[in-house]
């Protein structure tokens, strides 16, 4: 269970900035605050432009910032999801007992945010920033009901984000960046013993049991295992790591002193995961004798179908195009709005290549069949007094999932709300504190996901595959909150 090596650069960062998995809290993997400023707004703010982090949203922004100056912040995510079984099933058509995931989010998670501009003359700002674009962290444990779709998934990204603005006039500037992404994941899934070695008997002829004869139907074998404490679960480990890289550009226009207008692209990231698959069947008990095979462990009979083997995956995250506005309203209120459109068609399934092992290995194929995505919202500033400006938003946020039977585990999706608020203190003339909290409800969402894999390693076509088949059959009920802190510097 290794990875590649990391660069000496991504170690001092995983140290001293930290590499974060986070809940996703927008659309598909994404994760949904990567300024806390913009947090406050609902990430209405795209073109505000008063810190640094528009980088993240639009870098041609960097030519309203004077000087030198600096955020660094982080966001708490707190999630609370709950998924309630209505009859998942195994291959065989039997239910795969088992509970409800117990709290398979984690209690809270922090993602980190640093951003850094200067003005080098009046037509040139450079910048850079580093955040975290995407992030899932989920583990519902080895007696989960869902368990042969998935027991945990573990995604990690940092990305970090040079860029640079030029202002034309002072009605036009652009803004360009380049990307330099990490990614490391980690998939655990329980293997369905049982009724793996249930198949592979019929498959070779049946099992001869006293006051039955010779047995073949797989379903009936089964259950004369379990009887017989024979069989149980296996895990299988995947993960892989990779760097990826993009770019992102934008462009704003300042209609008058009060009012601007910006649109923003972000590319999209090829990333090609590489690293190891290992199966376990410690836990597999008994032994099974096989027609022209003899008597083995079971244990022994089901690691032979999962060799251990070299992964990889192939992965193209999604585009953004977004186009926004700002508008000063008075002195004390100012007036933000966004929409955004996501590719997130790139992601029709994830395709988990496992090779170098005797006998072959097929692929393990996670299907999504996602669609684009839009998100839409609002927000504005009050300028309480002089130390004081307080923010506000609200967002709507499309799921990328098309129906119940594309929705895995991994990522129980669906459409969103959110509600922000949010603070600024200004310390003195040189700093000031952002504050954000967000309440983002989910749509509650059925999940009706099928696997067409056998067990012993074949889809109905008779071609090689890796899975368990069945049926992931229940219901989630998901909030989560998101409670940012920031510090910004003017040197």
């Amino acid at each position: 269970m290794k990875l590649k090596h990391l660069s000496l650069s991504v170690m001092i960062m995983g140290t001293a900035f930290g590499l974060a998995s986070t809940q996703a809290a927008a659309s598909g993997y994404q994760f949904g605050s990567q300024s806390v400023s913009g947090q406050g707004t609902a990430h209405a703010n795209g073109a505000e432009a008063n810190d640094p982090s528009t980088i993240f949203t639009n870098p041609a922004g960097l030519s309203r910032l004077d000087g030198t100056q600096m955020v660094l912040g982080a966001t708490l995510v707190v999630p609370d999801s709950k998924y309630t079984d209505n009859g998942s099933t195994n291959i065989l058509g039997q239910s795969t007992g088992g509970g409800n995931g117990g709290t398979f989010a984690p209690k809270a998670v922090a993602a980190p945010t640093f951003y850094l501009s200067h003005k080098i003359n009046d037509k040139i700002t450079a910048g850079i920033g580093m955040f975290v674009p995407y992030g899932a962290k989920l583990d519902y444990g080895f007696d989960w009901a869902g368990r042969y779709a998935l027991k945990s998934v573990n995604l990690q990204s940092l990305n970090i984000n040079p860029s640079i603005s030029f202002k034309f006039d002072d009605r036009n500037s652009f803004g360009f960046g380049v990307s330099a992404q990490y990614m490391k994941a980690t998939l655990e899934q329980m293997a369905d013993a049982t009724s793996g070695l249930a198949l592979t008997a019929a498959k070779l002829g049946g099992i001869n049991v006293p006051g039955l004869g010779v047995v073949t139907d797989p379903k009936m074998i089964s259950q004369i295992m379990r009887s017989q404490g024979i069989g149980g679960d296996g895990l299988g480990h995947i993960e892989g790591d990779d760097w990826g890289f993009g770019w992102n550009m934008g462009y704003m226009f300042q209609l008058n002193e009060n009012t601007r207008f910006g649109l923003a692209y972000r590319s999209s990231v090829k990333q090609s995961l590489r690293g190891t698959s290992t199966w376990t069947f410690d836990n597999v008990t008994g032994s099974v004798t096989l027609p022209g095979v003899g008597t083995l462990p079971a244990s022994v009979a089901a690691k032979s179908k999962h060799p251990n083997a070299s992964a990889s995956v192939d992965l193209s995250t999604p585009e953004t195009v977004s186009a926004n506005f700002f508008h000063q309203l008075n002195p004390k209120v100012a007036l933000m709005g966004d929409v955004t459109w996501v590719r997130n068609s790139r992601m029709q399934q994830i395709d988990i290549k496992q090779y170098g092992a005797t006998p072959a290995q097929g692929d393990l194929v996670i299907h999504q069949n996602w669609k684009d995505t839009w998100r839409v919202s609002f927000g504005s500033n009050y300028q309480l007094n002089d130390a004081w400006m307080l923010r506000g938003g609200v967002a709507w946020e499309q799921s990328p999932l098309q129906s119940d039977n594309d929705r895995h585990p991994a990522l129980p999706d669906s459409d969103r709300l959110w509600l922000s608020f949010g603070a600024n203190y200004k310390i003195n003339k040189q700093s000031s504190i952002d504050l954000a909290y967000s309440f983002i409800d989910f749509k509650n969402a059925n999940v009706n996901y099928s696997d067409s894999c056998n067990p012993t390693g074949q889809n109905p076509d008779g071609s090689l595959c890796t899975g368990n088949g069945g049926t992931v059959k229940g219901s989630y009920k998901t909030y989560l909150q998101l409670i940012g802190v920031q510090y910004n510097y003017r040197f």
